[in-house]
């Protein structure tokens, strides 16, 4: 089918150019992007045309890290002042009660978030597999499938418990055995290389505290035969730093490189407590990051060193994280955030708006390695757009000098437009396909249920 979007006040394409049009036109054969011109548009026969006057459009955002089951424990009170650890040890006792429901509508309610917030491709970092329940993977992409998100999974694991010195308890922990078989498993079902590809997966072990150090290494191998991301959180906390030189007696880059996980086939998420050295060693790997800033300062754990970052070698992209450790999931606070909180620690030009804006597209593209599908608004490229209408909306009133930068300096606070694939999913700042009500009544009664077991 064709697909015109005509009469776009402003397009930030984000190319390599950063080209912005005005009165722009794009038009789209099923769901790629065949040109992209301005003022009069081409004629013909369209299945679809969409007026986007007074609207402003870019690239989707591209979410680089999450725990979708996390959004069953926002804002829990216990533990709204605990750093990480202490954190983590209260909600491992929550967490081992999820099974395939609470992992399938959790999925939903934190996509649909995000949707809204602009995001048309994420990742997940499931991790969590609680004992009698193998295929909570699957309840995932099932609810990923039904929001009609581009999805980049992470088949991620926990193999150390606290028994073994680890942090987590054994209620939540696999065998390597186990996770190996599954990682073929899932791979197998689940895994989609060819381009513009809705479903993908990565392997993900969760963290220095929570993995063996064999799983790690017989990981990356198994990722290298099979031509896999491999991504997990690195260098968080200042705890985590004291972890790994108690027991491997090196700090977390360093480890990671004994490992092998050095590589342009990693991204880690975090990646706050660095030293000069750390970045080179990163940026000569070409390694990948997740910055999550709200949820570093949500825990405490301190502010990564971006703006040293940004002109390196490493591909650097954006993330909400939690929900737990973040209890929200809107990718336009992330972005906001990001800018100023490089301000905030190393100085008013340490992270522009545009620079910003380009994290959470191309940058949070080539973190996922797919920058030549999406990521800009470019021929040939995916059709993942969204929109925004800054000229009936309180918080742009009086910020129309420059659309583009509003978004974030006014605290943009929802899309009015999103389409994925070629497909419109978000239209008038209302989801198309989608009854959002009915998950969220049952996300809130799984979430009472959860909070209830001891």
């Amino acid at each position: 089918m064709r697909t015109l979007i005509k009469n776009i006040d402003t397009l930030a394409t984000f190319d390599s150019e950063e080209r912005e049009l005005k009165n722009a036109w794009i038009e789209i054969e099923d769901n790629i992007i065949k040109e992209i011109g301005v003022n009069t548009p081409p004629q013909g026969e369209f299945g679809k045309v969409i007026d986007a006057k007074g609207m402003v459009m870019l690239p989707g955002f591209v979410n680089t890290h999450h725990h979708f089951y996390q959004s069953l424990f926002r804002a829990v009170r216990q533990v709204q002042d605990a750093k990480l650890f202490d954190w983590l040890v209260f909600l491992y006792e929550r967490w081992k009660y999820i099974d395939e429901e609470a992992v399938y509508i959790s999925s939903i309610v934190a996509i649909l978030e995000m949707m809204k917030s602009g995001v048309t491709t994420t990742t997940d970092h499931l991790y969590l597999f609680p004992k009698g329940h193998p295929n909570l993977y699957d309840a995932e992409v099932e609810g990923a499938r039904l929001t009609g998100v581009r999805f980049y999974g992470t088949r991620g694991s926990m193999s150390l418990s606290k028994k073994d010195g680890g942090l987590p308890p054994d209620s939540v922990v696999q065998t390597e055995e186990e996770i190996l078989k599954d990682y073929e498993r899932v791979v197998k079902l689940y895994h989609d290389p060819k381009p513009f590809s809705m479903s993908r997966v990565a392997l993900a072990p969760c963290s220095p505290f929570s993995v063996t150090k064999e799983l790690m290494i017989l990981t990356r191998e198994f990722a290298e035969k099979h031509d896999l991301l491999l991504h997990t959180h690195l260098a968080e906390t200042k705890d985590e730093d004291e972890f790994c030189i108690e027991k491997f007696g090196k700090r977390p880059v360093d480890y990671m490189e004994e490992l092998g996980w050095l590589s342009d086939r990693v991204w880690f998420a975090h990646l706050v407590h660095l030293t000069d050295i750390d970045i080179k060693k990163l940026s000569d790997a070409r390694v990948g990051m997740a910055h999550c800033p709200t949820s570093n300062m949500r825990l405490g754990s301190g502010i990564s060193p971006v703006y040293k970052m940004k002109n390196t070698n490493m591909r650097i992209g954006l993330a909400v994280d939690g929900s737990s450790s973040n209890d929200t999931g809107n990718f336009l606070l992330e972005i906001r955030n990001a800018m100023l909180l490089q301000r905030v620690a190393f100085g008013e030009s340490a992270l522009t708006a545009s620079e910003a804006l380009k994290l959470g597209t191309f940058g949070g593209a080539s973190v996922l390695r797919m920058e030549k599908e999406i990521g800009s608004i470019e021929v040939g490229k995916a059709a993942d757009i969204i929109g925004f209408k800054l000229d009936d909306r309180l918080e742009f009133a009086g910020g129309l000098s420059d659309p583009v930068r509003a978004l974030v300096f006014c605290d943009a606070k929802g899309v009015d437009f999103s389409m994925i694939n070629g497909n419109v999913v978000i239209e008038d700042g209302r989801f198309v396909h989608i009854d959002e009500e009915k998950y969220i009544q049952k996300q809130n009664e799984i979430s009472r249920k959860l909070l209830s077991m001891e």
